[in-house]
Parts: C-alpha cells; sequence; structure tokens
C-alpha cells in the first residue's frame, strides 16, 4: 500500500511510524507539512492510498480529507481533545493514558476512530513519556487502524459512540500561566509534575538570578533543604532549588530572548547560568544526593554503568565524566559491564546546543568530537571483561557508533537507531568507519550512511547491527538487562567470546590501527568545522535554536527528497 506520512515535523514519533510501516513492506513517503498548504501539496505530488499524521500541528484542509482517509495520531485516550493532551495528563498526575488514531474531520480530534491503546504514565519528563509508553501505544494503534483500512471492511466508529476514558475531555493550550511555579507554596510533587508536564518543549518560565529562564526537566532531591526558591546545590552541571516542603534538581535552562531575536540554546543550567551563579556547594565532589545523571551499580559478576543525558546529548563534560566513571568501572572485579541500560536516549552523539552557544563553536564541535571518540576508544580497546550495550530509548549519529564499540548491543524492542551523520552535514567519526562496516558490512554501512533513514530495532538486529531485541515495557527494561547480563556472564560463552575478543584486536591493530581510523576521520571533521560555510554550521543552528533549515545541499530541500523517496 501507498502511505504519505506528514507531520510538522520528523520528530521521533514520526519516525518510528516511518520505520515500522517500511518494516511491513508499505511503500511510504514522508514530507513534513507545517501547513495546511504543505499538506495539499504532499498529497498532491503522492496520491497515497492512506495519509498518516503521528505529529500534526496544522489543520488538514477539507479538500484533502474529504477526498481521501487521514490518519491522525492524538496523544490522548477516546473522548480527549486538544494540544495539549499530555501536558495536562502529567500535570494532573493520572497513571493511566492512551493514544487514539482518528480519521480527520471538520472539528480537531473528533473524527471515526480508527483504532486506541492504552499505556501506563509514570513518573517520568513529558518527552520521555512520548518517547516510550506513548509510542509503543501509537505504533499499535497505527498498525492496528493501518490493518483495518487495507481490509476494506472497517467502518470506523464515531466517537460519540464511544465510551470516553476517565479523565478525557476537550482542554485548551496548556500556557505558561499554567505553568507557574509558586515556590513558596507548591510542594515537590507539585513542582515535578509542573516540570515534567512541559519537557522538553516548552519548558516552564520562571525568575531566577535577575533573569527569566525556561527551566527543563525535574528531578527530586531527598535531602537538601532550604528557603523556597533557593538555590542550594550543583551537581553535574544541573541546579538543585529548594521547593515548600524539599527541593529538586532542574538539569537545563533556555534564556527567555526579546521578541525578534534568534532563540536561546538549551544548556545544562550551571553553563546557562555562567556568571550570575552564586558560589554553591558542588556536589559532584563532595557530598551525597538523590540525583545524578551517571549510576554505577553491581550485581554479582555484572556492573552496571547508567547514564541519562538530557535529549541523548553529549558535550565534552558529558564525555569525560562519563569516561572517568567507564574507568572505575572496569577497575571493579567484574567480568560483564553493561553500558546504558535506561529507560530512554541512549546517546544522540555531541551536544550541538553547547556548541552553538560557545564563544567559539568550531573549537568547541573540536573538543567534544575528541571527548566522544577518547570514549568509544575506551569501550573498544576494554578486553579484560565483555561490554554490552543496553539502549532503551532511541540513539542517533555519534551515540550508535559508542553503543557498537561494545562486544554485543541489547536494544529495546521500541528503540529506533539513526546510524548516520548527514542530516546535521557531518562526514561523522566515533570510528564508524570501523564498528559500523564491521557488523553490517560495507555496503549496507554505506546505505544506511547515505541514505539517512532510521531503523527499527527489529530490522537493526536483521541486518547484524545489533544483536538483540529485548521485548518489554520501558520501565522493565533496566530488569531485563540485568538478568540477561547474569545469565551472559555466567554462561562458558563469555570466556570464548573474551578470548576471541583479544585475538582480535592484536589482528586489527596489526592491520587497521584504531589510531589511523581515528586520524583519518577527524582529518575530515576538522575540515567541517573550520569551513564557515561548511553545511553543518548552519543546520547546526537551525537546529538547536528551532529556526527553518537552508535550503540547498544538505538542507530542507535535501531532507524533504531524502524523506520523499524513501
Amino acid at each position: 500500500m501507498r502511505i504519505l506520512i506528514i507531520g510538522s515535523a520528523y520528530n521521533s514519533l514520526t519516525q518510528r511510524v516511518h520505520a515500522e510501516l517500511r518494516d511491513r513492506g508499505h511503500g511510504v513517503a514522508v514530507e513534513v507539512t507545517p501547513r495546511g498548504d504543505d499538506v495539499r501539496a504532499a498529497v498532491g505530488r503522492h496520491t497515497p492510498d492512506l495519509v498518516v499524521a503521528p505529529m500534526l500541528k496544522a489543520v488538514v484542509p477539507r479538500d484533502v480529507w474529504s477526498a481521501r482517509t487521514c490518519l491522525i495520531v492524538h496523544p490522548g485516550p477516546v473522548g480527549d481533545r486538544g494540544p495539549s493532551s499530555l501536558d495536562w495528563a502529567i500535570r494532573d498526575g493520572v497513571r493511566e493514558w492512551g493514544v487514539t488514531v482518528l480519521q480527520a474531520d471538520a472539528e480537531m480530534d473528533a473524527g471515526p476512530v480508527w483504532a486506541t491503546a492504552a499505556c501506563p504514565v509514570p513518573d517520568v519528563g513529558k518527552s520521555d513519556l512520548y518517547r516510550n509508553e506513548v509510542s509503543d501505544a501509537a505504533v499499535e494503534a497505527v498498525l492496528l487502524a493501518v490493518e483495518r483500512f487495507a481490509s476494506g471492511r472497517y467502518v470506523p466508529p464515531e466517537q460519540s459512540t464511544l465510551p470516553s476514558a476517565p479523565g478525557a475531555r476537550t482542554r485548551p493550550v496548556m500556557r505558561q500561566e499554567n505553568r507557574r511555579i509558586s515556590w513558596a507554596g507548591d510542594s515537590t510533587d507539585t513542582v515535578l509534575r509542573t516540570l515534567r508536564a512541559a519537557d522538553s518543549q516548552p519548558g516552564v518560565l520562571d525568575e531566577l538570578l535577575g533573569g527569566e529562564w525556561f527551566l527543563h526537566g525535574g528531578r527530586p532531591e531527598s535531602r537538601l533543604r532550604g528557603r523556597p526558591g533557593e538555590l542550594l546545590a550543583t551537581r553535574a552541571g544541573a541546579i538543585c532549588r529548594a521547593t515548600a516542603d524539599g527541593a529538586v534538581w532542574i538539569p537545563e535552562l533556555r534564556e527567555r530572548t526579546a521578541s525578534g531575536a534568534p532563540r536561546a540554546c538549551k544548556l545544562p543550567a550551571v553553563t546557562a547560568l555562567g556568571g550570575r551563579l552564586p558560589r554553591l556547594p558542588d556536589l559532584d565532589t563532595a557530598g551525597k544526593a538523590a540525583w545524578s545523571d551517571i549510576h554505577y551499580r553491581e550485581d554479582g559478576p555484572v556492573g552496571v554503568l547508567s547514564f541519562a543525558f538530557p535529549g541523548g546529548a553529549m558535550s565534552t563534560r558529558h564525555c569525560r565524566r562519563l569516561l572517568a566513571a567507564y574507568r572505575a568501572a572496569c577497575a571493579r572485579p567484574t567480568t560483564l559491564l553493561v553500558l546504558g541500560a535506561g529507560r530512554d536516549f541512549f546517546s544522540n552523539g555531541i551536544h550541538l546546543g553547547v556548541i552553538e552557544a560557545a564563544a567559539d563553536p568550531a573549537a568547541e564541535s573540536w573538543a567534544n568530537i575528541n571527548a566522544m571518540n577518547d570514549l568509544v576508544e575506551a569501550v573498544l580497546t576494554t578486553t579484560d571483561r565483555m561490554v554490552v550495550s543496553a539502549v532503551g530509548g532511541n540513539a542517533a549519529a555519534g551515540g550508535v557508533m559508542l553503543a557498537l564499540a561494545a562486544d554485543e548491543v541489547w536494544c529495546r524492542s521500541g528503540a529506533v537507531l539513526n546510524p548516520h551523520y548527514r542530516r546535521m552535514g557531518l562526514y561523522g567519526s566515533e570510528y564508524w568507519t570501523y564498528s559500523l562496516p564491521r557488523r553490517v558490512g560495507t555496503a549496507t554501512a554505506e546505505r544506511l550512511t547515505q541514505e539517512a533513514l532510521p531503523v527499527t530495532a527489529a530490522r537493526a538486529r536483521d541486518i547484524g547491527l545489533i544483536d538483540r531485541v529485548v521485548e518489554c515495557a520501558p520501565a522493565r527494561f533496566t530488569d531485563e538487562i540485568t538478568l540477561l547480563a547474569q545469565r551472559l556472564a555466567a554462561s562458558p560463552v563469555a570466556q570464548a567470546r573474551l578470548a576471541a575478543k583479544k585475538a582480535e584486536c592484536e589482528r586489527r591493530e596489526a592491520v587497521t590501527p584504531l589510531a589511523a581510523v581515528r586520524e583519518r576521520e577527524l582529518s575530515r571533521m576538522r575540515r567541517i568545522f573550520s569551513d564557515p560555510d561548511a553545511p553543518y554550521h548552519a543546520l547546526r543552528r537551525a537546529f538547536v535554536r528551532k529556526e527553518r533549515a537552508p535550503a540547498g545541499p544538505g538542507g530542507a530541500d535535501a531532507v524533504t527528497a531524502a524523506l520523499s523517496d524513501a
């Protein structure tokens, strides 16, 4: 079947739906359609059998939905309407929610229902929930709706004939006045729900140290206390702020800019505040706190090094801190080390926001890619124990290559991989020219990097990119990975694999030393970073500042063409 996917952006859910439908043999075209006229033009170009919109802010024109079936994915259960569904659900503390696939009609979110699926709402940020529980439910509902449409026999019921889910109703856009935090009056639980409902967009607008900032992310702190609203400490680039009855960690900030000015970058909170930040205890080096973005634990012969960086972006500092933690983990008496095992993003590679905000973006790009390479090299050259990359959420670019440096790669079934750099105008590094062909072969490696399309976990396993798909809910991933790692560590296969790994490293260094691979890749990256006219700089700026990507080679036109030809 010919399916056209339209969306206001090629976001995580759009990518996953795209990849899942391709896996099932459908002919799928994708176009970014921020306006109704774009929707009309896209449908005219492709004349699809079916239109699917995983994330669409534009209104589908009447002449389009009256001529062909257009399925809209709404992140709410039957009876829920409005553009801020997840925001309200998280802010209100609901525990069960859902996704509805409905037919575009004259009234927003009111058309006939083709499929629906339920999902739990754990205590996580909106973006984490969207990429995981909501994404799983959305894919289940979309695939069922497509199957029903293909049958030609299914008649979708009107919403008015179906019972509404508890808490579902028509609600307005959640604006900043609905998100305001009262530091003196709101409990920690209320503050956390408010922050989580705005993560990662639009953030919670607040005043801090004489400026206006959008606060992004929220994690509980169980020990520190202070005057409500007071800054108490820093850790891992985050700031700790007192609430009425406790405290929360805020990992990222974005400065509010004047109308017409370029949008500020979302940055680690300590970086964003810079010289405004008063002297505070830094709990990276002293004291203990409930939250950290890097955790290590042991379970018998298995060490688990987990990390969770906002948006999967890894700055120079993130990379160096994780490398130090990795080396410390390798000093422990374990036989198998799990890298990852978190429920959301594994890694998306270098931190484009920190790079864009730097005084010298080219120099920071160079520092960041070298720090990533140092981390990947450490994993590639670990020969005294097996290393397993546990990819619980999405990964892209250098983040995929970090995962591939391990002996085995295990992915949760809902993860989407983007093993390429092309959309950011980069050649790539992180030893990808060694690791990727080693796993999938030269021809497939070239196709993956040139097509620049998302890959499901199942497809990644089939082509040899990963070793295992872990079928489980997001909340179960860490436990499932730990159990599988215990079994592998206790098996005779582990010792045999370790011996083979040592021999392979020796052969590799004799034929193609890693130092040569690194230099070859970095020579290409150095030229890109140092060329102010290279597309990378404009694409990076557009990405982090939410501007329209430039047209031309590597820009918006090339991206649209690549997607449309998929």
